[in-house]
């Protein structure tokens, strides 16, 4: 296994990219290592929120470039890229809408799908060694992994073209000035104030999380009239929780 996942108190969980999978995260067998860690903790109604980082220069770089080369040559690529964007795109679907609050502690390359993984995040921590790159261009491919979607709602349509087009690599600082990435902070700090986001993003009740989630994925694609109704629709489940019970007592109690 080349993905170490520490379990802390409180529903938090850090999970680590090990050298192997962070270098070249998506080969068939890390990608599906991958997904089954995230998918389990999404999967457990006691983890509230979980960190992802990585190892060394990298923090998710994307697709094996043996792997490609050699399922060109054999006549397998086509099976091979369909086969990870098959675990990925739904990987990057779930996280998006799930409960369970993501924390991308960006320590340093993310590139191709794994910049997916990091643009996927509730919030973005970045240290000083952290960058940001599509690189698809350099290999004759267009983008995967849901960068078309995300980047652009978070920095902007044109932006993102230029950041395509022109195969830029962002620095932690651009990727903070251009609104790709929250905030950034000093190496030795990067994973401990992420659990502290985690920890404080995820102590919300669990409605409140999921359906803002999901509120807020839907609006981009939703009219005005269907958006209300989701509202109408979450609410409606939010306001039959015990949560929502204990936050009215304890409203009253203030007064």
């Amino acid at each position: 296994m080349s993905i170490n996942v520490k379990r802390l108190d409180e529903g938090l969980a850090v999970v680590t990219l090990l050298a192997e999978s962070a270098q070249n995260a998506f080969s068939i067998k890390s990608i599906n290592q991958i997904s089954t860690v995230l998918n389990s903790l999404m999967d457990d109604d006691e983890i509230t929120a979980y960190v992802l980082t990585g190892s060394g220069k990298f923090f998710c770089a994307g697709a094996d470039i043996n792997q490609f080369r050699t399922s060109y040559d054999n006549g397998t690529i086509a099976d091979f890229v369909r086969g990870l964007t098959d675990i990925l795109h739904p990987l990057i679907v779930r996280i998006r809408q799930s409960d369970t609050i993501y924390v991308a502690a960006i320590n340093g390359a993310a590139a191709g799908g794994g910049l997916g993984l990091a643009l996927a995040a509730d919030y973005r921590i970045a240290n000083p060694n952290a960058k940001l790159a599509a690189a698809y261009f350099s290999l004759g491919l267009s983008p995967d992994g849901g960068t078309t979607w995300i980047l652009p709602r978070l920095v902007g349509e044109q932006k993102s073209r230029k950041f395509f087009f022109d195969n830029e690599t962002w620095s932690a600082i651009d990727a903070l000035e251009s609104g790709a990435v929250d905030e950034v902070v000093n190496d030795e700090e990067l994973v401990n104030r992420a659990i502290k986001v985690a920890q404080e993003w995820g102590k919300w009740p669990k409605a409140s999380r999921g359906g803002t989630k999901q509120l807020l994925e839907s609006q981009s694609y939703n009219n005005f009239s269907d958006q209300l109704k989701n509202e109408q629709d979450c609410i409606v489940l939010a306001s039959q929780t015990e949560d929502f019970s204990e936050g009215v007592n304890a409203f009253l109690k203030k007064d």
